[in-house]
C-alpha cells in the first residue's frame, strides 16, 4: 500500500510533466492567451470555463466563433453591450445547450455587473467574505457571482441557472473553480492576473476525469463529483501542497485527458489507506 509521501512524490511528477505550455493548444485556456489585456482576458476567459465542455475540437471552434462575433474585442463588447443593438451578434451562436438566448443574458448580465464593479475580479472580490470557518473563501464567492448574474435583471431566464452552478446547489462548479485557476495561478500554463485570491486557497476544478483518478489513487471515496467530493479532494492536495493546491489538477487531468494509465504501485489494493487522508474542516 502506498504511503502518502509516496503518492505526493508521484503526483508531482505528473503535474510536472502536464503543465508545460504545450497543454495550452488544447485546452481552452488557449482563448483568453490569445488576447494581451489583462480586461479581455478575464472577460472572455469567463466565457471560455463556461462552455468548456463537450468535445475539444468542437468547443474550441465555438469559443473561436464567440470571439469573432465580439469582434475579438470582448471587454469592449461586453461592457458596452446594449441589447437592442448588439443582440444580433450573439444570434446563432450555440454550443451544445448554450443557446443564443443564454449567450444574450449572460453577456447583458455581466455587462451590468462590470458597470457596477468594473472588473470582473473586483465582481468576485465583493464577494469574498471578511471571514469563513472554511480554509477557502471559494464557495462563498462562487455562490454570490453567480447569484449575481442570475439576478441582476429581473427577467432573467431560468435557463441561465444550467450555466452558472452554485456550490449551495450542490455543484461541483468544475467550470468556475477552472476560471479561478486560470486567473489566480501564475506559470507555464495558467494567467496569474487576479490578486483577489491567493493560490492556497484555490479549490480543485473536479470533472469525471479528475474524480476518477482520484478515486482510483484512494484519495477520494465519494462517488458523486459534488461539492463535499471538492472539499475532500482539495483538502488532500493541500496536505501535499499548502500553497498551491490547484497544481494537482493537471496530474489528475492530464493523465485523464491523454487516456494514460495511471503507476499500478498507486492503485488497486496499492492505493493510499484512505484512513490516513486529512479531512475538511
Amino acid at each position: 500500500m502506498a504511503t502518502l509521501s509516496e503518492l505526493q512524490s508521484y503526483l508531482d511528477r505528473l503535474a510536472k510533466r502536464y503543465e508545460t505550455p504545450a497543454f495550452i493548444d488544447e485546452d481552452p485556456i488557449s482563448i483568453p492567451h490569445a488576447f494581451d489585456d489583462p480586461a479581455d482576458q478575464e472577460v472572455i476567459g469567463l466565457y471560455a470555463a463556461l462552455l468548456a465542455w463537450g468535445r475539444r475540437d468542437v468547443m474550441l471552434r465555438k469559443l473561436k466563433e464567440l470571439c469573432e462575433r465580439m469582434d475579438y474585442a470582448p471587454h469592449k463588447f461586453v461592457r458596452s453591450f446594449a441589447p437592442d443593438r448588439d443582440a444580433e451578434a450573439l444570434n446563432g451562436f450555440v454550443h451544445r445547450t448554450f443557446q443564443p438566448i443564454d449567450a444574450v443574458w449572460l453577456t447583458r448580465n455581466l455587462s451590468t455587473a462590470l458597470d457596477r464593479h468594473d472588473s470582473v475580479e473586483a465582481l468576485f472580490a465583493a464577494h469574498r467574505p471578511s471571514d469563513s470557518e472554511d480554509a477557502s473563501p471559494v464557495a462563498a464567492m462562487l455562490q454570490g457571482v453567480s447569484t449575481t448574474l442570475l439576478t441582476l435583471h429581473d427577467d432573467t431566464p431560468q435557463r441561465l441557472r444550467k450555466h452558472l452552478a452554485r456550490p449551495e446547489a450542490g455543484s461541483a462548479c468544475k467550470r468556475l473553480n477552472m476560471y479561478l485557476r486560470w486567473m489566480v495561478r501564475a506559470g507555464p500554463v495558467d494567467l496569474g492576473i487576479w490578486a483577489c485570491l491567493d493560490p492556497a486557497e484555490l479549490m480543485l476544478p473536479i470533472d469525471v476525469h479528475v474524480g476518477r483518478q482520484a478515486r482510483a489513487l484512494g484519495l477520494l471515496d465519494r462517488k458523486t463529483n459534488d461539492w463535499k467530493a471538492v472539499r475532500r479532494l482539495t483538502t488532500v492536495c493541500r496536505h501535499f501542497c499548502a500553497d498551491d493546491p490547484a497544481r494537482y489538477d493537471f496530474a489528475f487531468f492530464g493523465v485523464g485527458a491523454q487516456d494514460e494509465s495511471l503507476d499500478t504501485r498507486f492503485t488497486g489494493d496499492n492505493s493510499v489507506d484512505g484512513s490516513s487522508l486529512p479531512t475538511p474542516r
